[in-house]
């Protein structure tokens, strides 16, 4: 603390964001005097209050003659003090300006957004030449890592950056969405990783997620200072050392690296020689004594057909003579891996429904051993089919006849099922589909890959967090509310906020769960659908149908009535069987499936994981090599390695690009033949 004079005016800089708040105290020389940085837990007003208050009590109101707020939550408190607000672009870079002006390029990373400031010289000041800022999601901002943290049990402020400089070699984690990276971990952790080797991956996987989606190919001028809260964090420290490949001293850690955004305000006020005083806090308190405005809710969630339960959905059991002939489907999700038996009327004979859980070739044999003991002893198969995420892989090792994408899945269940369906809605646990269906064919579809807002994923989250079993508690509770509360459609992350602030505010559980199933819908209307048409006869399918809440929503927001079909949580497997049926069909009854049996425990295999760095998410691709076969892949959100073995050389006589090539130049070399 610098020794001034006990009547000396001085000036406040605040930037209050969406999970800190941040103070300083500046005298006229700008020499920093406090330096406040504390949570606001959803309560952005009253924390700000609490801070000056107690600077008055230790300064005098009289001192305190100056005050100017940055930060996403500092716009309403200036409005309030009628005190001067200041971008939060801008503020940053003019702290660094002051402090630190030999810096290029500022990496700010705070609890709900991250910076990307690039500084150039120009007439003697430092002047922003580029900038760019996070879309609306958690990845890349310290919630990644809050959220992380507080699933590992461990202190974000004291134990995470100190584990992560444990590890040596930190695994790859996908740096994407932050409820999807929570699959990772568990993957990890299911592998006896240690802590501070998840940990380190984290941090890692923050620092990738920053330079790709926020550097997008721009070059990080040295020197780097990193600032905001996560510039705490040591762990990332190292991260963007390593990943921006930095020489010691390239990377700036500011001195009050957490409150170079309040620092800028207070400059910023003194070179636009603003008057911006302070009178105190009562207008911030009259502020909250108000009565806020009535917010707006949803109507109460419609009465729907109770989804089927489990017991009424168990597949045919019939007595049997002799042996049949079925035909098997194989769904292997990031989540779930569904194997299904069906008869040559389609009917269900066998099912299981298992966790993937990082493994799906084990996921896949045990769905095998299941639906095998139900029904090996008294059936010939004549067809294998494999869709789902990781189908290419388990295609091959069950010698599947026929290989399909989702949307062809599960379309052809709901079609069986219905002839005059038009509409699927397909939400699972990390991905959601949209599928139109016009006369029996697939005329349009969509699919979210990277984004946990619209998956099963976004409630089990948010129902973890409230101490709600998924399965049994959500739906009931959803349907009990008179008044659902309005939550958006953010970032599940960020949705933590909204749902803590209503918590504040006097909200019931059953109000907030169901504003959870009208969120849910939400998303995924408008992230997934879009505007593409949404027909009268509608299926919902995937594991989600199951909550009676979610069924709700989506009637109340469509308009329209919603059919959960029976097996709805396997229609992608249901319909890869059928698939396999009608290839045997069209190949004649002499066809025989490539099927390699019940049994494949005995099969050996090797496994190597490796980084896919093609874009953003950075997928961690594992390849697997069975004995004698060519290798395999899975692990991409997108079917890049998937479809690499499908890829064929286009034969000589059959290029078409070729052949007009050649046409062209003939056609050319025959003009410059004729010309005098």
């Amino acid at each position: 603390m610098h020794d001034v004079g006990r009547n000396a005016p001085l000036e406040l800089g605040i930037d209050v964001g969406s999970v800190s708040a941040k103070v300083v105290v500046m005298d006229r020389e700008g020499r920093i005097l406090r330096d406040i940085y504390r949570r606001i837990h959803g309560r952005p007003v009253e924390t700000a209050i609490a801070i000056l208050d107690e600077l008055i009590e230790e300064y005098g109101l009289d001192r305190l003659q100056q005050i100017s707020l940055t930060g996403t939550a500092g716009k309403l408190i200036a409005k309030e003090l009628d005190a001067l607000f200041v971008n939060e672009i801008v503020a940053q870079a003019r702290g660094e300006e002051e402090l630190y002006p030999h810096v290029r390029t500022i990496i700010e990373i705070g609890g709900e957004d991250s910076k990307l400031i690039q500084l150039k010289e120009e007439n003697d000041r430092i002047v922003i030449d580029d900038f760019a800022m996070n879309s609306v999601c958690a990845a890349g901002t310290g919630s990644f890592l809050d959220q992380q943290a507080i699933r590992l049990g461990v202190s974000i402020e004291e134990e995470f950056g100190r584990l992560a400089m444990k590890s040596v070699n930190p695994p790859r984690i996908a740096g994407r969405c932050t409820v999807f990276a929570k699959t990772d971990m568990i993957h990890l952790q299911q592998k006896a990783t240690p802590d501070y080797d998840i940990i380190a991956g984290l941090c890692f996987a923050l620092a990738r997620n920053f330079k790709g989606n926020l550097g997008r190919g721009r070059e990080f001028t040295k020197p780097i200072a990193f600032q905001g809260g996560v510039a705490a964090n040591r762990g990332v420290v190292r991260a963007f050392t390593e990943i921006l490949e930095l020489e010691p001293g390239e990377l700036v850690i500011p001195e009050h690296f957490a409150s170079m955004g309040a620092i800028g305000a207070a400059f910023n006020r003194r070179d636009a020689e603003t008057d911006s005083p302070f009178h105190g806090t009562d207008p911030l308190k009259a502020f909250l004594k108000r009565k806020p405005p009535a917010r707006r809710r949803h109507p109460p969630l419609p009465e729907v057909k109770q989804p089927s339960p489990e017991h009424d959905q168990q597949p045919e059991t019939r007595k049997r003579s002799g042996k049949i002939d079925v035909y098997l489907g194989v769904d292997v999700g990031s989540i779930s891996t569904n194997v299904v038996a069906i008869d040559a009327e389609k009917r269900l004979l066998a099912k299981a429904y298992l966790m993937t859980a990082g493994r799906p070739i084990e996921a896949v044999r045990e769905g095998l051993r299941i639906v095998g003991g139900e029904v090996a002893d008294f059936v010939n198969v004549r067809g294998v089919g494999t869709t789902g995420s990781g189908r290419y892989l388990t295609g091959d090792f069950v010698g599947a006849d026929v290989i399909r994408n989702e949307i062809t899945a599960q379309a052809t269940a709901a079609i069986d099922i219905d002839p005059e369906v038009d509409t699927v809605f397909e939400i699972g646990g990390q991905d959601s589909k949209f599928i139109s269906i016009d006369n029996g064919v697939v005329v349009d579809f969509q699919m979210n890959y990277v984004c946990a807002a619209g998956t099963g994923s976004f409630l089990e989250e948010q129902a973890e967090k409230l101490g709600i079993p998924i399965e049994e508690e959500f739906g009931r509770l959803a349907m009990m509310s008179p008044s659902p509360v309005r939550l958006g459609e953010r970032c599940t992350v960020f949705m933590e906020s909204d749902v803590v602030l209503h918590q504040q505010t006097g909200s019931s559980t059953d109000e907030i769960v169901a504003g959870l199933c009208y969120s849910i819908v939400h998303n995924y209307l408008n992230r997934v659908v879009g505007t593409r048409r949404v027909g009268n006869h509608i299926f919902f399918q995937g594991g989600t149908a199951y909550n009676r809440g979610v069924v709700s929503a989506f009637k109340a927001v469509t308009g329209k009535d919603i059919t959960v079909p029976p097996h709805h949580e396997v229609t992608g497997a249901i319909g890869a069987a059928m698939l396999a049926m009608a290839h045997q069909q069209a190949k004649g009854s002499d066809h025989r499936s490539t099927f390699r049996g019940f049994d494949l425990s005995e099969r050996k295999y090797t496994l190597r994981r490796f980084q896919c760095g093609d874009c953003p998410n950075a997928c961690e691709i594992n390849e697997v090599v069975i004995e004698g076969e060519q290798p395999l892949y899975y692990g991409s959100r997108c079917d890049k390695y998937n479809l690499k073995k499908k890829r064929r050389k286009i034969p000589a006589e059959r290029n078409l690009f070729r052949k007009r090539e050649e046409l062209l130049t003939a056609c050319m070399k025959r003009k410059s033949a004729v010309r005098p």
